[in-house]
């Protein structure tokens, strides 16, 4: 893939393959800085083992599941349910980032290392939903089977900027819905559990978003657009399982991801960390990516006031019928 960039000229261009050379140096400095600052951590040590007991199947002393031994709260379970589906589809995104960024070098330890980071995620939330009996544990296979059988295909594949940007945002959202998950879980072992994984995904997002910081550096209009298409495309990985345009609005109405948390608290901080609004010398392409970005994260954040409202009045009327 080769895209022309406006710094360098009709006559000259940016390949993958060139900033994948040029941001290597980037990456590993990168990754020697998450090797220190990271701590390894035991899936099994965050897990009620002592509440579990067998289901039924081989075990004559088999307990169905009942929604009554859950202690989760209804948006916990869905919530749930959305983040370890995504995490299950770890083979897929592997697949996708070891393919673009490769298996050698830096690039390529990174790309193994935050593999098996992780996989962690997705050990520890089955274990604890098991263990603790906090969902259905057929339509919970049910639901992984049928997601992963359709795979996953990257919204991001133009570029691997575009890929770079877009998980540079999409590791803090996944952060951030991990956190607010716990929160509105109702039990505080879960609470404790997703705390964990939330500090893995901020560790992940400081790469990226430091990697990105790089590549405004090296290839600015290139990467505005990136930003920009990311920005305005955004979806969450898991967009593709059964039933998600339900549960997210049901995850939305519940305060775990919604327009206002997708502004606030994932876009915004990025795009200020990195400066990018001031970003200046851009070319012509780079300065109409930067004004449409502007124009975008204004728009949203009128929809999320929007939305706010409609929070607020849904929440006086059920207030009022308990009234």
């Amino acid at each position: 893939m080769t895209i022309t960039s406006p710094h360098l000229g009709s006559s000259e261009a940016w390949t993958d393959a060139k900033l994948l050379y040029a941001l290597e140096e980037v990456v590993e400095t990168e990754l020697n800085r998450h090797l220190k600052v990271t701590k390894d951590w035991m899936p099994h040590e965050y897990v009620p083992w002592s509440d579990g007991r067998n289901f039924p199947g081989f075990f004559e002393d088999g307990e169905a599941w009942d929604p009554e031994q859950s202690k989760v709260t209804d948006i916990g379970k869905i919530a749930l349910v959305v983040n370890l589906l995504t995490e299950d589809n770890l083979p897929s995104y592997h697949h996708e980032i070891a393919t673009l960024f490769g298996r050698n070098g830096a690039w390529g330890t990174w790309v193994h290392r935050w593999t098996a980071e992780e996989g962690r995620h997705g050990i520890v939330m089955r274990d604890y939903l098991l263990a603790s009996r906090a969902v259905d544990p057929d339509k919970l296979e049910a639901f992984r089977m049928q997601h992963m059988s359709e795979g996953f295909e990257s919204d991001n594949r133009h570029s691997m900027l575009h890929s770079v940007a877009y998980v540079a945002f999409q590791e803090l959202a996944t952060r951030i819905s991990h956190r607010n998950t716990g929160h509105q879980s109702g039990d505080p072992v879960c609470d404790r559990m997703l705390a964990r994984i939330a500090a893995d995904e901020n560790l992940h997002m400081i790469f990226y978003r430091n990697l990105l910081g790089a590549a405004f550096e090296i290839a600015p209009d290139l990467t505005m657009q990136a930003v920009r298409d990311v920005v305005v495309n955004f979806r969450m990985p898991g967009h593709g399982m059964p039933g998600f345009e339900r549960m997210a609005a049901q995850m939305a109405i519940g305060g775990v991801y919604n327009l206002r948390i997708h502004h606030d608290d994932v876009l915004a901080p990025v795009l200020r960390f990195l400066k990018v609004m001031n970003i200046a010398d851009l070319g012509p392409e780079g300065q109409k990516a930067q004004d449409e970005l502007g124009l975008f994260m204004n728009g949203l954040d009128s929809e999320a006031k929007k939305f706010d409202e409609r929070l607020a009045a849904r929440a006086a009327r059920l207030a009022a019928r308990k009234g």
